[in-house]
């Protein structure tokens, strides 16, 4: 059964392709045909009645209000942002540099394999930060630097420094570990520059999953004593790690005074890859939450996953209260999946349990329509706080003491806007998130048009993340462009070194 038709790529040549999305036998796929290479069928989600129950949750945005460029090719051809795309930037992410301080023989983002150096100046990268600062009508409120690895860069904590000048309120560093690893004041230094996370690539809890699980481990330590948040980042394969994700959220809940999170990454194919290899290696989100169920022994469900457009009713709510604009979380709802799990001293805790979500999701749209349609300040002031006592239905009341604060802490969000008390929220909360980023066998145009994660270029423009990795390959094209000689080799750091 045909559930919609789309536009996907040859995943032998690249050409765009209209497409089906189907249904068949509780799976969805995804295909197309090319002249030259055939008709290409491959799995989109593993689970068709989770794939439809997300659908209920979609959120077209109505894109921003100063594109880069008018779509004339058609997408993906029209990046960066072309007036067709549908979602601002919620995150942003620069690639500082693409040196590396390890060889892994995977990687094919670093100079080594490139054989040339891509690392705009401090003045280009102030210049993209400008970009994403003057998009309207939200600026892009987040900004992650990457690589390559960011943390070889001699003036990453200037180039930190400067984004918070800009009014970037939250500031990621995505990287290894080694040089947080080696050195405790370099994590106390990135947070006095102003970094809000360290994005730690984590892909398990043991050396065979793990080879940098010492250099993890030491990453935590330091960054505990430097109060940095760490969001774990592993990315998950078939047959090689899919094995180990419950633990690695007993290990993030066992550390939660300084993991915020854990964000799954299901392995996209950017490579060299083979259908065999896509077929014994995929994971789709689907997978990923069945394996998460099984392996907390039913703690976090499967069920307990919404997609990330289904927090838009809280931008509507914030936008309907104060007049202003708010950034809108209009990301294709098949491209992420989140929930929260509390730890208190009864365990690992979900959210699902201490709250319906679903009525909870209603009780906020059903404020919101009582707001639109309410005149005055204190009239919007008397339905805001009768909103959240009508919240209370969604109150689960079999699930300890942390209810009371959980109630606290939306109050003096919505009601006093301290977003201070957000924080006191993540404190005591593991996120549990993942995002499945495309490639050319399961790409979908529709999930491009809707992407909110978008990599700024020196060259001025924006790219959404699965068109500048895959599809196209945008990066390619970018780092040729600026790329420079290779002059000196850095030093390779053996991660067996670090104590």
């Amino acid at each position: 059964m045909v559930l919609k038709q789309t536009k996907s790529l040859c995943p032998v040549c690249g050409s765009i392709l209209p497409a089906d999305v189907v249904e068949e036998d509780g799976q969805i796929y995804i295909i197309r045909e090319c002249p030259d290479h055939g008709v290409s069928k491959h799995l989109y989600w593993s689970d068709a009645e989770m794939y439809k129950k997300f659908d209920i949750f979609e959120g077209i945005g109505p894109g921003i209000d100063n594109p880069q460029k008018e779509a004339a090719k058609g997408c993906p051809l029209d990046c960066g942002l072309c007036s067709n795309h549908k979602s601002g930037t919620l995150l942003a992410n620069i690639d500082l540099t693409n040196r590396c301080n390890l060889a892994c023989d995977f990687c094919f983002a670093n100079a080594h394999a490139c054989g040339y150096i891509y690392e705009p100046s401090f003045d280009d990268i102030v210049a993209m930060m400008q970009m994403l600062r003057d998009q309207k009508p939200v600026p892009a409120p987040a900004v992650q630097f990457s690589g390559g690895e960011p943390t070889m860069r001699d003036d990453l904590f200037a180039i930190v420094k400067k984004a918070k000048d800009m009014g970037f309120s939250q500031i990621q560093i995505a990287t290894n570990g080694i040089k947080v690893a080696q050195d405790p004041q370099y994590a106390k230094d990135l947070v006095e520059a102003g970094t809000s996370t360290l994005y730690l690539h984590f892909d398990g809890v043991t050396r065979q999953t793990n080879p940098l699980i010492k250099i993890s481990k030491k990453v935590i330590e330091h960054c505990r004593g430097a109060n940095l948040g760490v969001v774990l980042v592993p990315t998950i394969i078939n047959g090689r790690n899919d094995h180990e994700v419950g633990d690695i959220i007993r290990f993030a809940a066992d550390n939660v005074d300084v993991i915020r999170g854990v964000n799954y990454q299901p392995v996209a194919f950017t490579g060299a890859a083979s259908a065999d290899n896509v077929a014994r290696e995929r994971v789709t989100i689907p997978d990923l939450a069945e394996r998460i169920e099984e392996q907390t022994g039913g703690v976090i469900k499967k069920n307990y996953f919404y997609p990330v457009p289904c927090v838009l009713p809280f931008s509507d709510l914030v936008e309907t209260y104060t007049g202003e604009p708010q950034v809108r979380f209009t990301t294709h709802q098949h491209c992420g999946a989140a929930t929260y799990g509390f730890v208190t001293e009864d365990g690992l805790i979900p959210i699902n349990e201490m709250v319906d979500v679903d009525e909870f999701f209603e009780a906020v749209k059903n404020m919101v329509e009582k707001l639109n349609q309410g005149e005055g300040s204190l009239n919007k002031y008397k339905t805001l706080v009768e909103g959240i006592n009508d919240m209370r239905v969604s109150l689960r009341n079999n699930k300890i003491s942390s209810n009371t604060v959980f109630w606290k802490i939306i109050a003096q969000t919505l009601v006093k806007h301290d977003f201070a008390a957000l924080r006191d929220f993540h404190w005591n909360a593991i996120f549990i998130g993942t995002m499945h980023f495309m490639d050319s066998f399961n790409y979908d145009t529709d999930r491009v048009q809707r992407c909110c994660i978008h990599y700024a270029t020196p060259d001025g423009t924006l790219i959404p993340f699965c068109t500048y990795n895959s599809g196209p390959v945008y990066r390619e094209e970018i780092w040729q462009k600026y790329a420079q000689p290779i002059i000196t080799k850095d030093e390779i750091v053996d991660p067996d070194a670090i104590s």
